[in-house]
């Protein structure tokens, strides 16, 4: 990049200039120059120092680090800064993302300053297919989703978002009838403690029994909660009360004397603990306690009591990750057996092996899984889960591979297939095979 383009680029950054009439550092910009004022200010402004201090040498080609340099220090401005100009500002540390890693800048700062606003988004093309199941009347489906982030000043962060939720493109524009967009985010996040501590209030598109780490085996989704969380290079606690707010728990939905009825708003105290080691590698538990008496009111005999679980996820090699988790759920001792059998636990068993990483960001980037899983009856207490798969997921032992392949900046496909799958206890035949493929795209 010609430093003549780059001076008509910057010539819209100077965010932090302090003063109109500063003098001239540079003995070679005349001040007739077209760009002799954004230079001053830029200069003055400390975003360019010139080449020696004393010349400014504008005819000569700068390199890609001469001109991360530069957003980096626009970035350090990013209070000053017009709305236009943080928009500029946040296409360049795109554009230099690699540069300014390499000198120390994380681009993710740019979500620290006061007064950005930052617009995200993604959007997915989803088949699923199972043999005799009734989903394949749908196996077709789209998601968009979008998001707004906004620091309302150094510790305060807000976020909100809609999402379109799942549609089966065999709707036939039943999605724009029904008009049933949600707001799936909403919350604010507050920062303070040395950045160490968190406490997070409102709702959450993202909430996963098992933390981050985990493999989210009994849910992954929309949550109301109140949040407090530290999270140190060593160690991270979290402890949390909410009420889940998509899909059914302990049944899932219930159909009793000819009226729906649903587990949407149970409500649970949560805490996680994990200890994090070096190169990514954590250990960590937790635990769920379930409050859904109005349920269990109605229908006798599926009401939760708690549920605990445990997680190690080991980084080995340079591109292997190893993920082991157990979770055990426990009903209350009235349970039942017409329901949930005559268990008052049963307990699962997931492992999955990773080679590789597809970043969506970087292109060619990849990764593959196989993974195994193992749940007796119970295991599974309904509603929406953070795994590929869907169905009845309990009572089941499974093996899993996929593949996930980044063709394109933020754009990525993922392809999932089931095999071995088989009826753990009793006499039923076992379940058919799942397919899933899909298209993911981040803006």
């Amino acid at each position: 990049m010609k430093s003549k383009v780059l001076a008509a680029l910057v010539a819209t950054m100077a965010v932090g200039a302090t003063c109109a009439f500063a003098a001239n550092p540079f003995v070679d910009v005349p001040s007739d120059s077209w760009a002799y004022k954004s230079v001053v200010e830029l200069a003055d402004a400390g975003i360019i120092q010139g080449v020696d201090g004393e010349h400014f040498q504008g005819q000569r080609n700068i390199t890609r680090y001469e001109a991360a340099e530069m957003v980096a220090k626009a970035m350090a401005h990013m209070d000053k800064a017009s709305v236009e100009q943080r928009a500029l500002i946040n296409k360049l540390a795109d554009e230099f993302a690699d540069e300014l890693n390499n000198l120390g800048v994380r681009v993710s700062a740019l979500e620290n300053r006061v007064g950005n606003v930052k617009l995200t988004g993604d959007a997915r093309v989803r088949y699923r297919y199972q043999k005799d199941s009734k989903e394949n009347d749908a196996s077709w489906d789209y998601r968009v989703r979008l998001r707004a982030n906004a620091m309302v000043n150094k510790n305060t962060k807000v976020t909100y978002g809609i999402s379109t939720g799942n549609h089966a493109f065999s709707d036939n524009g039943a999605a724009e009838d029904e008009n049933d967009i949600l707001s799936d985010i909403a919350k604010v996040d507050y920062n303070f403690g040395g950045g160490d501590w968190t406490l997070s209030v409102g709702r959450t598109d993202k909430y996963v029994i098992g933390g981050s780490k985990g493999y989210g085996y009994n849910y992954g989704d929309i949550f109301d909660r109140a949040e407090l969380k530290y999270s140190g290079d060593s160690f991270m606690a979290t402890a949390g009360y909410g009420k889940f707010k998509a899909a059914g728990l302990a049944g899932g939905d219930f159909t009793y004397k000819d009226k729906d009825y649903s587990l949407d708003g149970t409500k649970t105290a949560y805490g996680i603990i994990e200890g994090r080691f070096g190169n990514g590698t954590a250990i960590g538990g937790y635990y769920n306690t379930f409050d859904n008496d109005d349920y269990n009111a109605l229908v006798r005999g599926t009401e939760l009591d708690y549920l605990w679980g445990a997680y190690a996820s080991f980084n080995f090699g340079k591109d292997w990750n190893l993920l082991g988790n157990y979770e055990r759920v426990n009903y209350n001792s009235n349970i039942n057996s017409t329901v949930r059998g005559d268990e008052d636990s049963a307990t699962v068993w997931v492992g999955r092996l990773t080679y590789g990483k597809a970043v969506m960001a970087t292109p060619n980037t990849w990764d593959a899984w196989v993974e195994y899983l193992n749940a007796e009856d119970g295991a599974y207490i309904g509603g929406s889960t953070n795994s590929w798969r869907w169905g009845k997921l309990d009572n089941l032992e499974s093996w899993g591979a996929g593949i996930d392949y980044t063709f394109a900046k933020n754009a990525q496909f993922q392809v999932m297939q089931s095999f071995a799958s088989k009826v753990k206890d009793g006499d039923g035949s076992d379940p058919e095979e799942q397919t899933r493929a899909q298209f993911v795209f981040a803006f």
